[in-house]
C-alpha cells in the first residue's frame, strides 16, 4: 500500500511523520559573527531554537560591510529550502533582491536589527534606532551643559540601523540643543583601526571639540584608542551606541560617559519566534520595536542592565 505526504495545513502531522520527524530549519544571518553583539544575537537565536524545537542554521560574513557574502548565504539557504530566514541586512539596497528571491520561493523572511528599502519581508524586529540616536544626543548634551562642539564617528554607508541612530542624533542636536554644533563626521567602517584613524583626523582638524558620539562599538573602540593616544580620554566626552565588556570597563574608568544599550539576545529570540509563529499559522506583527536604554556608570550593577549587557551566552553556545 502506497503512502503519501500532503503539504497542507490539515496534513501537517502526516508531513512530519513522512519527513522522519526532521525539525524545521530557520536560517539566522547576522551582519557579522565576531563582535560581542552578534555573539549575543546567536545565543538569543539558539535559545529560541531550543524553546520552539527548531534547528537554527547560523551563518554570517566575517565583516559587517561584506554584503556580497550575505547575498551568497541567503541564496544558499533558499537552495536548501529552509523553512524560514532571519537576516540583519548589512546594506539597505543590495539585500533587497536576495530577500525577494527567498519570499518568492515561499520562505518567510524576518529582517532584524537593520532594515531594507523594501516591504517584501514578513516582519521587522529592531531597536528603535532613531530613538537611540536621540537619547545619545540628549545624554551628550546633558554632559556638556548644552554647549560646545562635537564630532560623530559614523558606522558605514547603507546600514539602516546605524544610519537611523546617526540621523536621530543629528536631528535631536539641531532641534533641541542650538548651543551644540556638530563640526565633523567620518566613517569608521565597522573597523576599530579605521575608526581610530577617522578620530585622529578629526582631532587634528578640530582641536577644541568637547564630545564624540559613536554609533557602534567598533567606532567607540577606535575613538578611544585615538583619545588615549593624545591623552584626551575622559577629557573629551564619549557617548556610544552598543556595548561590550571592554566598554563597560572603560565606563568604570571614566573614559566612556554613556552607552545607549539594546538587547541583541531578545531581538534575535523574537525574530526567530516570528518565523515559528508564521509556520504555526499565526500572523506575526509587521514591525516590533524594542526600546533602547541609556546606561551610565551608576546603572552597571542594576540587575536589568546586567542582563541586557551580559546575557548568559555560555548557556546556549
Amino acid at each position: 500500500m502506497n503512502r503519501r505526504c500532503f503539504t497542507t495545513a490539515a496534513g501537517a502531522a502526516l508531513l512530519t511523520a513522512c519527513s522522519g520527524q526532521r525539525r524545521r530549519r530557520i536560517a539566522v544571518i547576522p551582519k557579522a559573527t565576531a563582535h560581542l553583539f552578534w555573539v549575543s544575537v546567536q545565543a538569543g537565536a539558539l535559545a529560541a531554537g531550543k524553546k520552539f524545537n527548531v534547528e537554527i542554521l547560523w551563518n554570517g560574513p566575517a565583516s559587517e560591510t561584506d554584503f556580497n557574502r550575505q547575498i551568497q548565504i541567503i541564496d544558499s539557504m533558499v537552495a536548501q529550502r529552509v523553512e524560514g530566514i532571519c537576516i540583519a541586512a548589512s546594506e539597505r539596497q543590495a539585500l533587497i533582491a536576495p530577500v525577494e528571491r527567498a519570499v518568492a520561493a515561499g520562505i518567510p523572511v524576518t529582517v532584524f536589527d537593520s532594515g531594507l528599502d523594501s516591504q517584501s519581508y514578513m516582519s521587522f524586529v529592531a531597536t528603535d534606532n532613531a530613538l537611540a540616536g536621540r537619547l545619545g544626543a540628549r545624554r551628550l548634551a546633558e554632559i556638556l551643559g548644552g554647549k560646545g562642539q562635537v564630532a560623530v564617528i559614523l558606522h558605514a554607508p547603507g546600514s539602516v540601523s546605524t544610519m537611523d541612530r546617526e540621523a536621530g542624533f543629528k536631528e535631536a542636536m539641531a532641534k533641541e540643543f542650538p548651543g551644540i554644533r556638530i563640526v565633523a563626521e567620518q566613517y569608521g567602517m565597522s573597523d576599530r583601526a579605521k575608526a581610530r584613524a577617522a578620530t585622529e583626523n578629526i582631532l587634528a582638524a578640530h582641536s577644541s571639540i568637547d564630545g564624540i558620539f559613536t554609533s557602534t562599538e567598533p567606532s567607540a573602540a577606535g575613538a578611544l584608542l585615538a583619545l588615549k593616544g593624545r591623552g584626551l580620554a575622559g577629557k573629551i566626552k564619549l557617548v556610544t551606541n552598543d556595548s561590550s565588556d571592554a566598554l563597560v570597563e572603560e565606563m568604570r574608568a571614566g573614559t566612556v560617559d554613556a552607552m545607549i544599550a539594546q538587547d541583541p539576545f531578545g531581538m534575535a529570540f523574537q525574530a526567530v519566534q516570528t518565523i515559528v509563529d508564521k509556520l504555526d499559522g499565526k500572523t506575526p506583527p509587521k514591525r516590533i520595536d524594542l526600546q533602547p536604554r541609556v546606561v551610565t556608570v551608576k546603572d552597571l550593577d542594576d540587575p536589568e542592565v546586567r542582563q541586557m549587557l551580559h546575557p548568559d551566552i555560555k548557556r546556549y553556545l
